[in-house]
């Protein structure tokens, strides 16, 4: 058996050998590339709006231009990196390899994933610079605007499709690659719960998924032949368009931070050298934020004239649905109680998530109180909450897992001492950025708005100064992850001495993962 699987030989060579590959590894690391060239796109997009709300007027676009950088900037972030983020790079990397299988169950459906997001992808920037140009709606394509506007909305909705059926194809795979190729021995109990969370995650992207792309059909039907789905003035009801959007969208943010609670879970117990805390509480955990996260849409929708009664509801759900992410918190903090702590880059970037999630959750709560959120609603408070959980939860795990799994890919460590001062400049620069527009919020400053009056411009002259820090931490981290793919000390096979299957092989793994099948005759977490 070849023992690096980036020079395994088969039907084709070069760049073919890559973009034909059925090996879920090379899928995997095909997503990477993809999402670090997305992320990179959305954080210019991001950068350029700051600069043009360090002070109040116009500094150097239209109002116009702005309304696109911002939807394309959301559209990229959401859709092209941070839902595919995780489950579609180191889960497809590690989800065989941490229950002891060859590969995913299907292996050609998995590389048709890639190239449905590839195809996705290309469509969406195609319609950038085609039609009547970037769309101008928010990422949300609300209606009636995004029916009536004449910017190319059709096109950049049927490439979100497209991302929508490459996340259900993914789901699909994890699904039935966890039921049916776990390694003899891995009962439910002894599987990592990194993989738990990607089971979790599999079966939102799986159910969820088809609504939106139901929805966006019928936004691109209108758009074409003027049928009244949405638009009031032709009988439609865009009230149905706000539920049929978020019935997807709110179970989406779990798609996003589920494997991201994974892979923080994973991380804990190697740099704590102790067993789990409450492993089974964690992995219902699980599956339990993936079936409330359907029931708990309405609160985005607050302000819209539903009934008392269904605010209430709603309320009452999306208090419970924070239940499970406390026990997690609760869980990984006692996971931590009398451990022998290491502070490596992963464990750095593991507290900062921690910390920076809990911000985001506890904010989430306040807009799940009706009365909060009828003034925070549609203000820079949503912005922060938003960008505290996805960015400071979601990326910031990702980072970490990044860390702690590149020894694994690549057989290289990065530069740890590097890793730890653009991890204090990323903290640094996140909290600068994003925790004044809280304030912003509370003051009353409208999110989405071009402009804005005198008395806030402290907090976006803050807010600006904060993305350029933060850009800069990002710019060291892709520095020192390109510097070390060749650079970087050798890793040996388990260099954090992990316990879990993916750490039994070598580093960067065979082309089918172990040298014999392994069989699992203990837990995951269990170390010498």
């Amino acid at each position: 058996m070849e023992n690096n699987f980036y020079h395994t030989p088969g039907r084709y060579s070069g760049i073919f050998g890559w973009i034909f590959s059925t090996d879920h590894k090379r899928i995997g690391l095909l997503y990477l590339g993809s999402i670090f060239t997305f992320f990179l796109c959305g954080m210019l997009l991001g950068l350029a709006m700051r600069l043009e709300l360090i002070a109040p007027g116009r500094q150097f676009v239209s109002a116009q231009t702005y309304n696109a950088l911002f939807t394309v900037h959301g559209v990229i972030m959401i859709f092209l990196f941070i839902i595919p983020g995780i489950p579609a790079t180191l889960g497809n990397f590690m989800l065989p390899l941490q229950i002891g299988a060859q590969d995913v169950a299907f292996p050609r459906l998995n590389l048709m994933s890639w190239w449905f997001y590839l195809f996705g992808a290309v469509v969406v920037l195609t319609s950038l610079f085609t039609g009547g140009g970037p769309p101008d709606t928010g990422w949300t394509f609300y209606v009636p605007y995004s029916v009536r506007t004449g910017t190319n909305v059709s096109l950049a909705v049927f490439g979100v499709f497209l991302l929508g059926i490459s996340s259900t194809l993914t789901g699909l795979n994890f699904i039935t690659t966890i039921h049916r190729l776990r390694a003899p021995g891995m009962t439910w109990f002894r599987m990592p719960l990194f993989t738990w969370s990607l089971y979790a995650t599999a079966w939102v992207q799986l159910l969820a998924t088809p609504i939106i792309a139901i929805t966006l059909l019928l936004l691109m039907v209108e758009r074409s032949f003027s049928i009244g789905f949405f638009d009031p003035a032709k009988g439609g009801d865009p009230i149905l368009f706000e539920h049929l959007f978020w019935i997807y969208s709110h179970p989406a943010v779990y798609i996003m931070i589920l494997p991201a609670m994974g892979a923080i879970t994973d991380i804990i117990p190697v740099f704590s050298r102790r067993i789990i805390f409450g492993y089974k509480a964690i992995a219902f955990s699980s599956i339990a934020i993936a079936l409330l996260g359907y029931l708990v849409w309405g609160h985005h929708m607050f302000t819209s004239g539903m009934s008392d009664f269904s605010r209430m509801i709603f309320s009452l759900l999306t208090f419970l649905v924070a239940v499970p992410s406390g026990i997690k918190v609760f869980n990984w903090v006692a996971s931590m109680y009398k451990g022998s702590i290491q502070l490596d880059s992963p464990m750095l970037f593991t507290l900062s998530f921690i910390f920076l999630f809990s911000i985001g959750g506890l904010t989430g709560l306040l807009q799940g109180a009706l009365a909060t959120n009828v003034h925070v609603h549609g203000t820079y408070f949503i912005v922060a909450h938003f960008h505290y959980v996805m960015f400071g939860g979601t990326v910031f795990a990702f980072f970490a897992a990044l860390h702690y799994w590149y020894p694994k890919m690549f057989g290289r460590l990065m530069n740890e001492k590097l890793a730890r001062i653009y991890w204090l400049i990323l903290f640094t620069g996140f909290n600068i950025l994003y925790f004044p527009m809280f304030i912003l919020g509370w003051q009353g400053m409208p999110r989405r708005y071009y402009d804005y009056l005198p008395n806030y411009h402290t907090g976006h002259l803050i807010s600006t100064i904060g993305s350029w820090i933060l850009a800069t931490g990002v710019l060291l981290m892709f520095f020192n992850f390109f510097r070390s793919l060749s650079r970087g000390e050798k890793a040996g096979d388990n260099p954090w001495n992990g316990a879990t299957l993916e750490w039994q092989t070598t580093s960067p793994p065979p082309t089918e993962n172990f040298e014999s099948t392994p069989e699992v005759t203990k837990g995951p977490y269990t170390f010498r």
